[in-house]
C-alpha cells in the first residue's frame, strides 16, 4: 500500500468513517491542532535528560490520551463525546501538585525559556492553549472532560517546564517591565 493516495489533491480529506470534508473545515483544524500538540510533546520529550524520566513517562501517557481525543474529534458518527475520564485530569493535577512542591512560589510573571527541554515544553504549552481556543469554537466536536483535560494540560506543561529548569539548576527568568 502506498503512503500517498492523491485523494486530498483538491483540498479535501476523509474523516473517520469516510465522510469527505474540506481540509480547512473547523473539525480538521481542530484535530490538526491536536496533532501539532502531540508532535510538540514528542519533541519536548526527546530532549529531556535522565533526571526527568518520570516526566518523559507522563508525556508518553498524555500523547496516547491525545490520540484518543483526536479519534473522537475526527469521527462525526462518534457517540462518545469525551475520550478521557476525570481520572486522567486528576492524573495531571496530581503531577502539577507534586512538581509544584519542589518549586519556589511564583510572585512574578516568568518568561518562557531556560534549558532546551523547558523551552520545548513552553512551546508545547502555547500549542495546547491554541487547541483550547479551537475547542471553544468547536464545542459540538469535543466533550466536556476532553476540554477540561486540555485546560489542565496547559497548566501541567507550564509546571513541567519550571520543574525541568529546576532539575537542571536553571532559575526562572523573571519578567521585568521595560522602563
Amino acid at each position: 500500500m502506498k503512503l500517498y493516495t492523491k485523494t486530498g489533491d483538491k483540498g479535501q480529506t476523509s474523516l473517520a468513517g469516510g465522510k469527505r470534508v474540506m481540509k480547512d473545515s473547523k473539525r480538521v483544524e481542530l484535530y490538526g491542532t491536536l496533532d501539532e500538540l502531540n508532535a510538540a510533546l514528542g519533541f519536548a520529550a526527546s530532549s529531556l535528560s535522565d533526571n526527568c524520566e518520570d516526566l518523559k513517562n507522563s508525556l508518553q501517557k498524555i500523547q496516547s490520551l491525545l490520540f484518543e481525543i483526536g479519534s473522537v474529534m475526527a469521527d462525526p458518527g462518534q457517540k462518545k463525546l469525551s475520550a478521557v475520564q476525570k481520572s486522567d485530569t486528576a492524573f495531571l493535577e496530581d503531577k502539577i501538585d507534586r512538581y509544584t512542591e519542589s518549586l519556589e512560589t511564583l510572585t512574578n510573571f516568568i518568561l518562557p525559556g531556560g534549558c532546551e527541554s523547558a523551552s520545548r515544553l513552553h512551546l508545547a504549552r502555547t500549542v495546547c492553549r491554541r487547541l483550547e481556543r479551537r475547542m471553544v469554537s468547536c464545542r459540538k466536536f469535543t466533550g466536556k472532560e476532553d476540554f477540561i483535560f486540555i485546560n489542565r494540560l496547559s497548566d501541567f506543561l507550564f509546571c513541567a517546564a519550571r520543574m525541568t529548569n529546576h532539575r537542571n539548576s536553571i532559575p526562572d527568568f523573571v519578567w521585568k517591565k521595560s522602563t
